[in-house]
């Protein structure tokens, strides 16, 4: 293998490739926290109790399996019972039984959560608009869906994301205990909703 096929595979931390996924985790932890707020302090809901509220709205019949939830919402699957908690407590969802399998549990949109989704919405589009489709621009946007659209479908074992590489790790810049998973990005989700009709 020559240098330069060599230096194409290896990843080590001082990778000017890292800038492109620096970049990408800081963006999406200031529009997650920009988002969040302006969802809690204008309408007293968290993003993630949005995003519950809105897949199970966009589910037939406003019903959605709580397994089906978990993949799909801006939380880890332990944080999705806690969140449907919450807002079976507001009164926005009620727990029901499957209507196709009585093991089955799932999450049902009431009118109380249809209206708060509603109500929301037009603060999280706004949110939406300023702070992302504004900052990328039209011309962009394609990109940074099929570039996102890639991620997904590497990690759910779709198709491939492109050559493996050999990631170098520098002991004396990473030091052996200080190995995480810190760094690894929660699912993002930026994408313009509209709360359904009717």
């Amino acid at each position: 293998m020559t240098d330069t096929a060599e230096r194409a595979r290896t990843l080590g931390p001082d990778d000017p490739r890292l800038d492109s996924w620096r970049a990408f985790l800081q963006a999406h932890a200031r529009l997650f926290r920009r988002l969040d707020e302006e969802l809690r302090d204008e309408h007293d809901i968290s993003l993630p109790e949005y995003d519950a509220l809105l897949q199970i709205a966009q589910a037939p019949d406003r019903r959605l399996r709580m397994s089906h939830l978990a993949d799909r919402v801006l939380l880890s699957k332990s944080g999705v019972t806690r969140l449907i908690d919450r807002l079976v407590a507001d009164g926005f969802v009620e727990r029901t039984q499957c209507t196709h399998d009585a093991r089955g549990a799932e999450a049902s949109l009431t009118a109380a959560g249809l209206v708060r989704l509603r109500e929301a919405a037009s603060t999280h589009l706004r949110g939406i608009e300023r702070y992302f489709l504004a900052a990328v621009g039209s011309d962009d946007l394609g990109t940074v869906a099929r570039s996102m659209e890639s991620v997904s479908r590497a990690i759910s074992g779709g198709a491939p994301a492109g050559e493996a590489c050999e990631v170098v790790v520098d002991p004396a810049v990473f030091p052996a205990e200080r190995h995480s998973a810190a760094g690894a990005a929660p699912a993002a989700t930026a994408r313009v909703e509209r709360a359904p009709a009717g």
